[in-house]
C-alpha cells in the first residue's frame, strides 16, 4: 500500500483525477460563491501559513547523553558496533572513545511518555490546530540528517525549531491531510553546532484515503517474500478465472500425519527442523519414510538441525495458482549444515535476489488454527518450517576509501554493470563489489515496541493495535526512527565500524507491519578517494512495496577527512 511518502501529486494537484479541461476561449467562467466548506478550508490554510517561518526557543534536553539510552537503542536495532558501547575498543577508533550512534541525533531531546505542547513552539501550535479540524492521524514522511560531530555521554543537547513549511491540503493514498516541515539546529551545551534534522510528517484524516490492506498481507510471499504469519484476514477472496487465490496460509491443504511423520510435525508445533535418521547405518534423510533410504533398515529416530544452510537449488513457482499462496512462490532445495537436504518455501527476499549457495536460516510459518474439526487442539496450530537469508557477517575491519573508489569504478565499467549479469547485479542484491549483502530483516511486534521506546516515541500507533486501527492502519508500524536506525546499522555492518557518519536522508512508503519482512540492498554509488567521501543508496522494500529509499554519506579511513577527524579526536582527548 503507498502511503504519505508516495507525495507525487496528479495532474488535478489532489489526486483525485485528471486535470480540469481549460475552458474554451468564448466562454467566460463564472465565479461561483465559495462554499461554507470552501470557506474553513482557506480559513485553517491561512491560519496555517500564518505559522511559517516561526521559530521556537532553544529546547534543552532533559537528560544529557548517557550509555544507558544507547545500549537501549544498540539491544532494539540490534546494532553491536563496539564504538557506541565498549570503551576500550571506542578509544583505539576514530573517534578516540565512546559516542552515540549518529541515528540517535534527534532522540535526545525529546520530552518522552509525557508529552508536552509549549505555546512558543509553531510546530506544536500548527498540529494543535490541525488536530481540531480532525486531522488526528499522523505518519512520518521524510528525515534528513547532518551530523557535523558526534555525541558523546556527557553531553547535553540543545534544539532550535524553526517551522519550514505547511503544505496546502493533498489527497494521499492514507487520507487527505497537510504535510508539515519542520528544520531542527542542535547544539551541544558550549553551543558548538552537532547537527541538523530536516523532518516531514504527514497530518490527515483518518478514514479519507485508501482501505488499509490487512495486516495479514504482508506476511505471505510477495514483494519481499514475507511469510512469518501471525494474523489471518478471515476472508475468503475469488479463485481461478474469477481472480486470484485467497492467499490466507489457513486455505492450503493440511497435511497428511501419520506414524511415521508424527515426530516432524510434533517437532514443527515445537519450532524444531527434525531429520529422520537410520539408527543401522546414521544416514540423514528428508521428508520422513517408513524405513532407511540407504541400507532399507526399520530402526529410525531423529536428530535437531541447526536450521542453518545454504540454498542449493530454487524456482518460482507462478501456475497453477492455489489458495492459501501468495505469487510469485519461491521455492527451495536447502542443503542443510547437518549434510541433507529439504525443500521448502523461501520467505524474506525477492525471488531477484536468491542467489545459489547464500546462506540461508530456519523460520517457520504458521497456518492453521489450533482447530481439529472445529474443537480446540492442545497440540497447537500447524507450523511449516521455512527459509530466509540469514544475516551477512558483520564487518570487523572497515573498508577503506581508495578500496571503495576502486569497487565503484569497476561496478560501472564493462565487467560491472554492463556485464552479463547486469539487470540483476544493478538491484543491489551483492552481485559486485559496489554492492552490499541482501539483508532481510523479520519485523515483529517486538522490533516495532522497543523501536520505538528505544527512540523515545511514545506515540500509540507504534504500540497500541486497537488505537492505530482506528487511526487508519492496519496494525502497529515501525516508526520513522527506527527505520533510520536500521539503515544506518545496515551500512556500518556492511563497511565497517570505523567509519564516519556525514548525512542519512530517508523517504518513507509503505508501512512495516508485525509479520512483513525488510529487505535491505545497497549500492556505493560515489566514491572520493582523497577525501573519504562515500555516497550509499539503500532501498528496504517490504511485503507492501517500497519501505524506505535514503542514501547514507560516509567518511571511510584512507581519505583526508578521516584523518582530520582521527586528529581531532586525539587532540581533544584526555592526556
Amino acid at each position: 500500500m503507498p502511503t504519505a511518502a508516495d507525495t507525487t501529486i496528479t495532474p488535478a494537484e489532489d489526486g483525485s483525477g485528471p486535470a480540469t479541461p481549460t475552458p474554451e476561449p468564448a466562454q467566460e467562467p463564472t465565479q461561483e460563491p465559495e462554499s461554507e466548506q470552501e470557506q474553513v478550508q482557506a480559513g485553517l490554510a491561512e491560519r496555517l501559513r500564518a505559522e511559517v517561518g516561526a521559530r521556537a526557543p532553544r529546547r534543552v534536553a532533559r537528560h544529557r547523553v548517557n550509555e544507558a539510552m544507547i545500549a537501549h537503542w544498540c539491544d532494539a536495532i540490534g546494532d553491536a558496533n563496539p564504538a557506541y558501547t565498549d570503551a576500550a575498543h571506542a578509544a583505539t577508533t576514530v573517534h578516540g572513545g565512546l559516542v552515540a550512534p549518529p541515528a540517535m541525533l534527534d532522540v535526545w531531546d525529546r520530552h518522552g511518555l509525557l508529552e508536552r505542547r509549549e505555546a512558543d513552539d509553531p510546530r506544536a501550535r500548527v498540529i494543535a490546530t490541525l488536530e481540531q479540524a480532525g486531522f488526528i492521524s499522523v505518519v512520518a514522511v521524510n528525515a534528513e540528517l547532518e551530523i557535523h560531530r558526534y555525541l558523546r555521554p556527557g553531553d547535553l543537547l540543545g534544539n532550535v525549531q524553526t517551522l519550514a513549511d505547511v503544505s496546502a491540503e493533498k489527497r494521499t493514498a492514507l487520507g487527505v491531510g497537510h504535510f508539515v516541515t519542520s528544520r531542527h539546529r542542535f547544539t551541544d551545551q558550549a553551543g558548538e553546532h552537532v547537527g541538523d534534522l530536516l523532518f516531514r510528517i504527514l497530518k490527515f484524516r483518518p478514514g479519507s484515503g485508501q482501505r488499509p490492506p490487512d495486516a495479514a498481507k504482508p506476511n505471505s510471499a510477495n514483494a519481499s517474500g514475507a511469510s512469518s504469519v501471525t494474523t489471518r484476514s478471515g476472508r475468503s477472496g475469488p479463485s481461478g478465472p474469477q481472480g486470484p487465490p485467497d492467499p490466507d496460509p489457513a486455505r492450503r491443504p493440511r497435511p497428511a500425519i501419520n506414524r511415521d511423520n508424527q515426530f516432524f510435525w510434533d517437532g514443527t508445533r515445537a519450532r524444531e527442523l527434525r531429520i529422520q535418521r537410520c539408527d543401522g547405518c546414521g544416514a540423514l534423510f528428508s521428508p520422513p519414510t517408513a524405513r532407511c533410504w540407504h541400507c532399507g533398515g526399520f530402526e529410525l529416530g531423529w536428530i535437531v538441525a541447526s536450521g542453518r544452510g545454504r540454498l542449493y537449488s530454487h524456482a518460482v513457482v507462478h501456475h497453477p495458482p492455489a489458495p492459501g499462496f501468495r505469487y510469485p512462490l519461491p521455492v527451495g532445495l536447502i542443503e542443510l549444515a547437518e549434510g541433507t537436504r529439504v525443500v521448502a518455501d523461501l520467505v524474506g527476499c525477492p525471488p531477484a535476489g536468491l542467489r545459489v549457495g547464500m546462506p540461508v536460516e530456519l523460520t517457520w510459518v504458521e497456518t492453521h488454527p489450533a482447530l481439529v474439526d472445529g474443537a480446540a487442539d492442545e497440540r497447537g496450530p500447524i507450523v511449516l518450517p521455512a527459509f530466509r537469508p540469514a544475516p551477512p557477517p558483520r564487518r570487523t575491519d572497515t573498508l577503506t576509501a581508495p578500496e571503495a573508489a576502486a569497487a565503484v569504478q569497476r561496478s560501472e565499467g564493462p565487467e560491472g554493470r554492463e556485464g552479463p549479469e547486469g539487470p540483476e547485479r544493478s538491484e543491489g542484491f551483492g552481485g559486485s563489489e559496489a554492492e552490499l549483502a541482501l539483508w532481510s530483516v523479520p519485523v515483529t511486534a517486538t522490533l516495532i515496541v522497543s523501536g520505538a521506546i528505544a527512540t523515545r516515541d511514545f506515540q500509540p500507533v507504534h504500540h497500541d493495535r486497537e488505537l492505530a486501527v482506528r487511526r487508519g492502519s492496519a496494525d502497529i508500524f515501525l516508526n520513522i526512527n527506527t527505520s533510520v536506525g536500521l539503515l544506518q546499522r545496515y551500512v556500518s555492518d556492511a563497511l565497517g565500524p570505523d567509519l564516519i557518519v556525514r548525512a542519512i536522508r530517508v523517504r518513507l512508503g509503505a508501512p512495516a507491519y508485525p509479520g512483513d519482512h525488510l529487505v535491505f540492498t545497497g549500492r556505493l554509488t560515489s566514491a572520493d578517494a582523497r577525501t573519504g567521501r562515500v555516497t550509499v543508496t539503500v532501498r528496504a522494500t517490504g511485503g507492501l512495496g517500497d519501505h524506505l529509499v535514503g542514501t547514507v554519506e560516509v567518511v571511510l579511513p584512507g581519505g583526508r577527512e578521516h584523518d582530520e577527524a582521527r586528529a581531532a579526536a586525539a587532540w581533544q582527548s584526555p592526556s
